[in-house]
């Protein structure tokens, strides 16, 4: 199984799909099936404080495979995970801070 493996690129995939699951999970859990995707999107434009929700549960699902690799010994791949996860949050904080 290719989730199984330990390489540096499988950690850069796996940190990139990790936190667009994070996202729907917090879209689904919070504004379905009030707003469509495209609705939810617009509402994050709106209203900026739900950003650093929608970020936090991304960066959570970051978190959470990031632990599994590390537990499981495949460090190449949770170094992947981590690198994306702080270009992700780094990415975060200057969005967050420019759309004030």
């Amino acid at each position: 199984m290719i989730l199984k493996k330990d390489n540096l690129r499988l950690g850069l995939i796996v940190g990139v799909i990790a936190p667009l699951f994070g996202m729907m999970i917090y879209y689904f859990w919070k504004f379905y099936p009030t707003f469509s995707i495209g609705e939810f999107l617009r509402v994050l434009m709106v209203q900026k404080t739900l950003i650093t929700a929608l970020i936090s549960f991304s960066l959570f699902a970051n978190a959470v495979v990031f632990t599994f690799y590390v537990n499981t010994r495949r460090d190449r791949t949770a170094k992947g995970i981590f690198i994306i996860t702080c270009i992700y949050a780094v990415c975060a904080f200057i969005l967050k801070m420019f759309l004030r």
